[in-house]
C-alpha cells in the first residue's frame, strides 16, 4: 500500500512539472509572439519615417530647383538698377525716371533711394520663402503664386480672399502672374514699407544676412522670434551658398 501510495506521489510530482514545464514554455511562446509584434511595429514606424524624410526631402528639392534660379535672376536685375542708380547719383545726374523712382520708394534723399533699390542677399528671401509659403506648399503660393504671403489693400488688383478672417474682416493676399514678379514685388514691399527702414539703412552698408535679420521682425506677427526662426531656416538648409557676392 506504501509502494502504492508512493508511485502515486511521484506520478503526481510528474504531472504537476509537466504542467509547470508546459505553462512556461507557453508563457516563453507568448512573450516571442510580443517581441515579434513589437518588433513589427518598430519596422513599420521606422518604414514611415523614412517616407517622410523622402517626402520631405523631395518637397525642398523642388523648392530649391524652383525657387533658387528664379531669385537669383530678380537679385541680379534689381542689383544691376542699384548699381546703374548709384553710379548715376554720384556724377549728379538725374532724370526723369531716377525722379518717378523717389515718388515710387517716397525716397526723400538719394541715399534713401539707394536703400530702397539693394537688393538684400537671396538666403533672406529663400529663408522667407520657405516659411511664408511653406516650402511652395500653401494654398496662396498653388492659387495666386504669393510665395511671401504679401498682403493685398487694393481691391482693383488681382488677388484672392484668405480662409479665416481677422477680426470681422476679410483678408487678401496680392495674386501674381508667376513666381518671377511674386520676388519682385517682395523686394520692392521691403524697399518702400516704413515698417522696414531700419533694414533698409541696415542692408546699405552689410551684406551679412545675419547681421540683417533682427531687422524684419515686423514682418511677420512673431515678432522677434521671426528673425531667430529665418536663422535657423537659413543655417539648417545652408541657404547661404546661394548668396551672390557683388564687386563693391
Amino acid at each position: 500500500m506504501s509502494r502504492i501510495l508512493a508511485l502515486i506521489v511521484l506520478l503526481a510530482i510528474f504531472i504537476l512539472g509537466a504542467i509547470g514545464v508546459s505553462s512556461y514554455f507557453i508563457k516563453q511562446e507568448e512573450t516571442i509572439t510580443s517581441i515579434k509584434k513589437e518588433i513589427k511595429e518598430l519596422k513599420k514606424e521606422i518604414v514611415k519615417a523614412k517616407q517622410e524624410k523622402t517626402k520631405v526631402s523631395l518637397k525642398k528639392q523642388n523648392f530649391l530647383d524652383t525657387i533658387v534660379p528664379i531669385t537669383q535672376a530678380v537679385y541680379k536685375e534689381l542689383y544691376s538698377g542699384y548699381i546703374n542708380t548709384k553710379h548715376l547719383l554720384e556724377q549728379n545726374r538725374t532724370n526723369p525716371y531716377i525722379e518717378s523712382l523717389k515718388i515710387f520708394y517716397r525716397s526723400k534723399s538719394n541715399k534713401d533711394l539707394l536703400a530702397s533699390l539693394k537688393p538684400h542677399p537671396i538666403s533672406i528671401a529663400l529663408a522667407q520663402c520657405a516659411m511664408e509659403s511653406a516650402w511652395l506648399t500653401s494654398r496662396f503660393s498653388k492659387d495666386a503664386n504669393n510665395i511671401f504671403g504679401v498682403w493685398s489693400f487694393n481691391k482693383n488688383e488681382p488677388r484672392i480672399a484668405a480662409s479665416g478672417l481677422r477680426g470681422d474682416k476679410v483678408i487678401y493676399l496680392k495674386k501674381y502672374p508667376n513666381y518671377y514678379e511674386s520676388i519682385k514685388d517682395y523686394y520692392k514691399t521691403i524697399g518702400k514699407s516704413w515698417a522696414f527702414k531700419e533694414f533698409r539703412e541696415k542692408r546699405l552698408i552689410t551684406d551679412d544676412p545675419f547681421k540683417l535679420l533682427p531687422y524684419l521682425h515686423k514682418y511677420s506677427e512673431q515678432k522677434d522670434e521671426y528673425p531667430k526662426t529665418l536663422k535657423r531656416v537659413i543655417e539648417k538648409n545652408k541657404f547661404t551658398q546661394y548668396d551672390i557676392r557683388e564687386e563693391k
